[in-house]
């Protein structure tokens, strides 16, 4: 599964860099919560948690619905 959301973290992953941007997988949980480390200008962007929870989020639920959730962790 792990592999599965690094690969469509794989395909977030341009349209942050394109703004000097990233992400990187850090774990999935037990409880299959995904934590994620932003990376770059969206590490200290006011909008950043809108991005995770809005489009990352948005994208890896829709393509694994048994995940619960993704956070950003510093």
């Amino acid at each position: 599964m792990e592999q599965k959301i690094i690969e469509a973290l794989d395909q977030i992953r341009p349209f942050l860099q394109r703004d000097g941007g990233d992400l990187e997988f850090v774990e999935l949980t037990e409880d299959n919560i995904v934590k994620v480390r932003l990376q770059g200008h969206c590490a200290g962007c006011p909008g950043a948690q809108m991005t995770i929870k809005g489009v990352v989020e948005q994208i890896i639920r829709e393509a694994y619905p048994e995940i619960k959730a993704v956070e950003s962790v510093l």
